[in-house]
């Protein structure tokens, strides 16, 4: 971290103790909000435990950010409920949820020193000054920024306004911190960087953390739980795990891991697999169980990175390459599958092992990494 001018943060609290959350910090039950015809949030439950860290993932317009803000009380809901802790704060105002911010703007006060911001929301409260100095002092060593207090935000970078911005949600102890993209505006090396930093200072200080971004590989990198949302809807909330090996719908199989998608239909099944008949090749894949009847048509989900390059005869489809780009330890590889209406899959295999273009080649996958979904959900 030496080239951005700060010390690693240190994540032990002034006293040497942490803190270890319990119990139910957030939830919302059947929360809407629609702006005239359109429905921005419809329906989202969920429960947040303490100390967790929840991220709202989707495009665009999905309403993870309305639904955020509802959260925070900066956009009021048509129905549903939001509780912190045992408390309805559905109706209450922003500024009586004692709930933290950090925005992707970071919305310091030009006018005063990183103390000063820091200290701001405890001077709001009322706290003695005493007791203002020892906390921004104990928040600002735990994000790196013990020596800052005195500048000004024009003084600091990017990635260090961040870190006030942080701070400044942290230094009065909020029950939750909701965090609206706040990394958006970074190169992507401090942006991973400080992916890191966050998720070290919320684990060891038992934080419950509710997180917008529409980065998937920020979402797999910080969370506990992800709430994959697409036009106000939750399509499903799950550990990242969970929602890149066992996706529940098409949307979240292509969402999270770019999935390649094949038909076929249900052949037979066996004890621990099903076997599916693709429809361009003939070919047999095995899958691990699925409990669909035989002869339904399904789509084949499997990512990139799961399928591999296997001698012609091997594979449950061949297949001619017609891209294969190096990108560092991987190379991309597209390949046009024979027979029928040809889909084009993509390999992402280790560089140096990867195949050539015009290479004609087999396609192979663990039957654990194979998703099948009725094609009638595929859509």
């Amino acid at each position: 971290m030496a080239e951005f001018g700060i010390a690693a943060p240190s994540v032990t609290p002034a006293g040497g103790t942490r803190t270890t959350a319990t119990g139910k910090a957030l939830s919302v039950v059947a929360l809407r909000k629609t702006y005239g015809d359109v429905v921005a949030v419809d329906e989202a439950s969920m429960e947040i435990a303490a100390g967790e860290f929840v991220t709202f993932l989707g495009a665009s317009g999905s309403g993870k950010t309305t639904t955020l803000m509802m959260i925070a009380g900066f956009c009021e809901p048509d129905s549903g409920t939001i509780t912190v802790g045992d408390r309805d704060v559905t109706r209450l105002a922003p500024q009586k949820r004692n709930l933290g911010f950090v925005f992707q703007q970071y919305l310091l006060f030009p006018h005063m020193t990183v103390s000063e911001n820091v200290a701001f929301p405890l001077t709001l409260r009322g706290v003695p000054k005493d007791e203002i100095r020892r906390r921004v002092g104990e928040t600002l060593e735990i994000a790196g920024l013990s020596g800052f207090g005195g500048r000004k935000p024009r003084e600091l970078s990017g990635g260090q306004q961040q870190r006030v911005a942080l701070c400044r949600a942290l230094v009065y102890r909020p029950p939750v911190i909701l965090m609206d993209e706040p990394l958006g505006a970074l190169d992507k090396k401090l942006r991973d960087q400080l992916q890191v930093e966050i998720k070290t200072i919320q684990q060891e200080l038992g934080l419950t953390v509710i997180y917008v971004t529409h980065d998937q590989e920020e979402a797999l990198v910080m969370s506990d739980r992800i709430a994959v949302m697409r036009n106000g809807l939750i399509e499903q909330f799950d550990t990242p795990r969970e929602l890149f090996e066992r996706p529940r719908t098409p949307f979240v199989a292509d969402f999270l891991g770019a999935a390649n998608f094949l038909p076929g239909r249900i052949e037979q099944h066996t004890d621990e697999h099903t076997l599916v008949r693709l429809d361009n090749s003939g070919g047999l894949i095995k899958a691990r169980r699925h409990d669909l009847v035989s002869g339904t048509e399904v789509k084949i989900a499997v990512q990139p990175g799961r399928l591999r390059a296997c001698a012609p005869d091997d594979g449950f489809c061949t297949g001619t390459v017609e891209t294969a780009t190096y990108v560092g330890t991987l190379v991309r590889a597209g390949v046009r599958v024979d027979g029928g209406d040809a889909p084009l899959l993509r390999l992402e295999v280790p560089a140096g092992r990867g195949p050539v273009t015009g290479e004609r080649i087999g396609i192979t996958a663990d039957p654990d990494d194979i998703n099948l979904f009725p094609t009638e959900q595929a859509g």
